[in-house]
């Protein structure tokens, strides 16, 4: 089992290379990582640590490839009380649901037991044209918390 395992939902791409940087960050610090785009639920382990990492598609609306792990953890309603976990959302605030999707799964692990470590990041793309930079700042302090 990876260190950290990242969970990333995209329509674009912006949250792949995201979290593409920060495993090879994590990686650099003598972490292992694994990254998951748009992952079945089963494809990842109910235990550790998980980076999500999230863009906001549409009305503040999950990523069609993030939509089946969500839909499953809200079905089955799993335990995920052994699993600490981190949130980055990437958005753009001229939406009335600026990071939407990001608020709905921090929610949703919550519900379920998880324990999210340290705050939230929300990335406004208006902001940040690369994401990758904000994402980096955060993750080095991040990083120290787990």
């Amino acid at each position: 089992m990876a260190d950290i395992t990242f969970i990333t939902g995209s329509t674009l791409g912006s949250a792949e290379y995201v979290a593409e940087d920060l495993a090879e960050i994590a990686e650099a610090k003598g972490l292992s990582a694994e990254v998951l785009h748009g992952p079945a639920y089963d494809d990842v382990p109910a235990t550790g640590i998980w980076l999500l990492i999230s863009s906001t598609h549409g009305a503040g609306e999950i990523p069609d490839n993030l939509l089946p792990f969500f839909q499953t953890l809200s079905e089955t309603q799993p335990d995920l009380s052994a699993v600490r976990y981190g949130a980055i959302g990437i958005g753009n605030h001229e939406y009335d649901l600026f990071c939407g999707a990001i608020r709905t799964l921090d929610q949703q692990l919550q519900a379920l037991g998880a324990t999210r470590i340290g705050d939230r990041l929300e990335i406004d793309v208006l902001e940040h044209d690369v994401p990758e930079d904000p994402a980096t700042e955060w993750f080095q302090q991040w990083i120290s918390l787990i």
